[in-house]
């Protein structure tokens, strides 16, 4: 195996929120606390647990508090796992604080319009609505990532410059965010574009504290992890069952599935800390019960043996 590739890859879990927040029909709470279980069974270290946002945008997080609360009851809360929220305003942050999370998630656009369109305002006004909030998560003691879309492509404008990653890279490292997760919402990376994406990243933010983030619209997400890989980037979003879309890129299917990317890191000799088969039951017991089929090749494969 090449020297360069790390012999360790994290994995974040997105599919409870990221990978649920766009269904049509209401996930119940039981439903999405049997899904967080069920990941950590498998090895799971660090997953999305929810989001605090407005219902009235996002409706099938409205049920944040609940999350938080059956995570935090009794002894349900894991001690060796990092639980993050999507927080993208300081009142998300506040309703959030109340259950101490581990780790709160901001969100920036590489593209103009795309951020224009999703969050009503542009990147500069966006970075500056997450200022106070990563002032007041390390304040509290909670680390802070920031997550840049539409890293190499944009449903409007098209190909994204890499100069355009670099200078968001550098607003949000400067109001406070640790960790940058660099992603591909649309999926229509390839692997050169995605290591450029990923290198202007790296001008202002150590490889260390970058993660991929990429969907599989057009079947490009293992090779582009592969490419993400030979830069040293040793963590990865993904969606068990390739849970999720986009709701503001027409057509942008899931994630990619954990169940491909762990058997890709497994089959290479890289540690993930991560149970195939259990992942694999994981993933199909919400897919039966959303009523679709399993997005994940590698656990179709497993689960037919």
């Amino acid at each position: 195996m090449p020297m360069n590739y790390p012999d360790k890859v994290s994995i974040i879990e997105v599919s409870p929120r990221d990978g649920l927040q766009n269904e049509k029909q209401t996930v119940p709470t039981d439903v999405k606390f049997e899904l967080i279980e069920g990941l950590i069974d498998a090895g799971i270290k660090k997953l999305e647990a929810t989001s605090f946002v407005s219902p009235k945008w996002v409706p099938q997080m409205g049920d944040n508090s609940e999350i938080m609360q059956r995570i935090n009851r009794d002894n349900n809360r894991h001690k060796d796992v990092c639980y993050s929220v999507l927080t993208p305003n300081m009142r998300g942050f506040e309703n959030a604080l109340a259950f101490a999370p581990d780790e709160v998630v901001i969100f920036g656009s590489a593209s103009e319009t795309f951020s224009q369109k999703n969050i009503n305002c542009s990147i500069d006004e966006s970075i500056e609505r997450f200022a106070p909030v990563a002032e007041a998560a390390k304040a509290a003691g909670i680390k802070v990532r920031g997550v840049i879309s539409c890293t190499v492509g944009c449903p409007y404008e098209g190909e994204i410059a890499p100069s355009q990653v670099a200078y968001v890279t550098k607003r949000l490292v400067d109001i406070g965010a640790e960790h940058i997760g660099v992603a591909d919402t649309i999926g229509v990376g390839t692997p050169i574009k995605v290591q450029n994406a990923l290198k202007a990243a790296m001008e202002y933010i150590d490889v260390a504290d970058i993660s991929g983030h990429f969907h599989d619209t057009y079947g490009q997400a293992l090779a582009n992890i592969l490419a993400s890989l030979s830069l040293g980037v040793a963590q990865y979003d993904t969606s068990a069952a390739g849970l999720g879309g986009c709701p503001y890129a027409k057509g942008a299917t899931g994630n990619v599935a954990t169940e491909d990317v762990v058997y890709m890191l497994q089959g290479m000799g890289i540690e993930t800390g991560i149970d195939l088969d259990k992942l694999a039951v994981a993933g199909q017991r919400i897919s039966d019960f959303l009523g679709r089929k399993n997005g994940s090749k590698v656990a179709t494969a497993l689960l037919r043996r």
